[in-house]
């Protein structure tokens, strides 16, 4: 992962340089249908290489109070989360105008 970063940033701080990572991330957030009727929000374009796919589904699930996974690198949380999770990832530092809400 620093490999990585250091090839795209040069000579940068490692802090500017994982900012730059995430305002290249175009994230999308959308529901699904699932059997019997039940909804799953699912994000989609998060780089599993600059953010801990696992630990940002723990933070999401715990923030929401429901139930969920990360699988295929995206994350399914149970529920129509969809605007709660836009919220949550400008919070952490996700600029917001790439944070697209599918519907």
């Amino acid at each position: 992962m620093t490999g990585e970063l250091s090839s795209l940033c040069g000579g940068l701080p490692p802090e500017l340089c994982e900012q730059l990572a995430r305002e290249q991330q175009v994230i999308k957030i959308k529901l699904e249908k699932r059997r019997y009727g039940r909804e799953v929000t699912i994000i989609e374009g998060l780089d599993e290489a600059e953010v801990n796919l696992k630990k940002l589904a723990s933070q999401l699930k715990s923030r929401l109070a429901t139930g969920g996974t990360y699988k295929k690198g995206r994350i399914e949380l149970q529920g129509d989360h969809r605007h709660r999770v836009k919220e949550i990832l400008v919070e952490m530092g996700f600029p917001e105008e790439n944070i697209i809400i599918v519907e």
